[in-house]
């Protein structure tokens, strides 16, 4: 094994939290440095636009920097960086105006609801989105819009967070989920493990609320988050490896310190110097000549080692990542220090 969360380098206790401010600090630099990649196009409203290369990249923004302000210091940087990028986004929706108007176009889809909710759970609201939301979600047709479990567990915690009633009941979704099934685990690969994600994003509320996470689902993910990790280093699936140690950091209790221990510094080695993770595949050292033209609109600014669409995600999920695990980490080391200072006394 290439990349063994047992034998990663500087695996030992305490080595993520040697690796993970400045994984966060350059990861997050990284987005907003690029913000050229995140602006919406003039004609984002036509028909033929690309949903998966405007508004997802936009709304993944925004619903990842959430979650990272909310775990980061206000006096740090990041937290800040964090705000401001929200703002960005914001302004890039007219500040829910665009959202609105995609709600009215395709009222039967849940991609514009599911993007508002990442601005309504930092507290950003427009009255008539919501308004329209309200009729739409009371309909017939929004209660058995056919989808799958995972996804539908995504617009249930989009409601949370709206405001509005769920449609469903969201043990019963999460009861036939691939993860809820607790399926066998030597059956994960790439697409279930984005599906077991997703799935606890969705019932933690973006791993703010690690609470709502069932016992038995909390127990299984400890056996075998290890292996899964060691087996997506292994193979240099660093977009999914993020994803896993997002979920690892959101586990109730004590967090899995070995794990995060062991993977942090493995993951940490594919970050670039100028901050951004590449979705699969090696890494390019600083050695290699770029492979990518800075952004539209960032003159001056130094080329990439990766296009945009090919690294954006993956950068924004190790800095969510990265956030989730130093809080986790932090209070972890507190807590044991302060239980040592009474066991001294």
């Amino acid at each position: 094994m290439t990349a063994s969360v047992a034998t990663a380098p500087g695996g030992t206790a305490g080595t993520a939290l040697s690796v993970l401010p400045a994984v966060l600090t350059k990861a997050l630099g990284w987005a907003d440095a690029h913000r050229a990649g995140f602006v919406l196009p003039a004609d984002v409203l036509d028909p033929h636009t690309q949903v998966n290369s405007t508004l997802k990249p936009l709304g993944e923004l925004a619903q990842l920097c959430s979650t990272i302000r909310r775990n980061t210091d206000p006096d740090t940087l990041e937290h800040q960086t964090a705000g401001d990028l929200i703002t960005f986004a914001w302004d890039q929706v007219h500040e829910g105006d665009l959202l609105l108007e995609l709600l009215r176009g395709e009222p039967f889809a849940a991609y514009p609801y599911e993007i508002y909710a990442a601005f309504a759970g930092y507290g950003l609201r427009n009255e008539g989105f919501e308004r329209l939301a309200g009729t739409l979600s009371a309909t017939r047709g929004w209660a058995h819009t056919e989808q799958h479990a995972n996804r539908e567990l995504g617009l249930i915690n989009s409601e949370r967070r709206v405001g509005t009633a769920p449609h469903t009941d969201a043990d019963e979704v999460l009861a036939r989920t691939w993860l809820g099934g607790l399926s066998e685990p030597w059956m994960f690969e790439g697409p279930s493990g984005y599906a077991l994600t997703h799935t606890v994003f969705h019932i933690t509320d973006w791993c703010c609320v690690p609470e709502r996470m069932p016992a038995d689902i909390d127990a299984y993910l400890r056996a075998w988050l290890p292996p899964w990790v060691d087996g997506c280093l292994e193979s240099r699936q660093w977009d999914l490896t993020g994803e896993l140690l997002a979920v690892a950091a959101a586990l109730p209790g004590r967090p899995p310190t070995d794990l995060l221990d062991a993977a942090w510094p493995a993951l940490a080695t594919a970050q670039a110097a100028g901050g951004a993770v590449p979705e699969t595949g090696p890494p390019v050292s600083a050695a290699e000549p770029s492979q990518a033209p800075a952004p539209p609109g960032d003159a001056g600014q130094e080329a990439d080692p990766y296009p945009f669409l090919a690294c954006y995600h993956s950068t924004l999920v190790t800095a969510f990542a990265a956030a989730l695990s130093l809080k986790r980490l932090t209070a972890h080391r507190a807590d044991a220090a302060a239980v040592d200072a009474g066991a001294a006394v």
